[in-house]
């Protein structure tokens, strides 16, 4: 629901964010920090997006592999955050996918405010979709400090302690009872 916001707020000055792996050689523009819609070329957007879309469905084969991996190690906490993270990609992915058949519809009818917008919101969603990987890998790798049980834990004892089981206070010294006078002194 958040995600949907930031693109109606982003699309709406027409500049879209893209974030990836370091450039190639063929396509250097693709992953610019920031970058409006309307100065890249139309054939370069149906590329972009179709880029995106690849890059988009193979996070989505690791985090699935993330939710996999924490399956196995039967780790609830890990399961539910990375299955969280995936079921995000997914709805981003859906997303994208709608407004890559929208673009290529755009872009053959020649409407330019539509394609741009199109065009924004895939690689808007390619941009969360980084983030979500990440944040997968956080879940899988928060808990490894966790041990098994046949770990063996010495612990060396300094010298210059006081001695004792603090939690077992020595007993208190003998009191001597004395019977009371028999005849009052005065």
């Amino acid at each position: 629901m958040r995600t949907v916001g930031m693109v109606a707020v982003v699309v709406a000055t027409g500049v879209a964010v893209a974030q990836g792996p370091a450039p190639s050689p063929r396509a250097p523009a693709a992953t610019a920090a920031l970058e409006k819609a309307s100065e890249v070329p139309d054939t370069q957007k149906l590329e972009r997006s179709t880029q995106a879309l690849g890059t988009m469905r193979e996070v989505l084969r690791q985090v699935l592999g993330k939710v996999e991996e924490a399956r196995r190690t039967k780790d609830v906490v890990k399961l539910n955050c990375a299955n969280e993270k995936l079921t995000q990609i997914k709805g981003l992915l859906r997303i994208s996918e709608q407004a890559d058949v929208s673009l290529q519809e755009s872009l053959t009818r020649r409407e330019v405010a539509t394609s741009e917008h199109e065009y924004t919101k895939v690689m808007i969603a390619q941009q969360k979709v980084a983030q979500l990987r990440s944040e997968a890998e956080e879940c899988i790798g928060q808990l490894a400090f966790r041990t098994d049980e046949n770990l063996f834990v010495e612990v060396e004892e300094p010298e210059n302690l006081p001695g004792g089981d603090p939690t077992r206070p020595p007993p208190p010294d003998e009191v001597l009872v004395r019977p009371p006078p028999a005849s009052p002194v005065e």
